[in-house]
């Protein structure tokens, strides 16, 4: 059972990224599908949330009107596209996968955003 992350890197301030988080293992579709962050000194913080169809998305104050989380379960993989993106979103970008029955985390990408 394995998630990957990737899409971080360095971008400027009001750049964007995608990240992709595929999965191996185990199928998403039946399963919560969650990015969270971590800066520097910070405790985990939960970015984005989609439901297992992907009607349903939730997402944290600060990442309203700029992130938006996406599925394909039949690639297996969820999505963050993020844009207008701020120095203050610099920070390891880890996504889960939970269910009544298991909760999976990848090993996270570093996202950093230069001034």
């Amino acid at each position: 059972v394995q998630l990957v992350e990737s899409g971080g890197g360095l971008v400027q301030s009001g750049g964007s990224l995608r990240l992709s988080c595929a999965a191996s293992g185990f199928t998403i579709s039946t399963y919560t599908m969650s990015w969270y962050r971590q800066a520097p000194g910070k405790e985990r913080e939960l970015v984005a949330t989609i439901s297992i169809t992907g009607a349903r998305t939730n997402y944290v104050d600060s990442s309203k009107g700029r992130f938006t989380i996406s599925r394909d379960n039949a690639k297996n993989t969820v999505y963050l596209q993020m844009n207008s993106l701020k120095p203050e979103d610099t920070a390891v970008y880890y996504c889960g996968a939970r269910n009544a029955w298991s909760d999976y985390w990848g090993q996270g990408t570093q996202v950093t955003v230069s001034s």
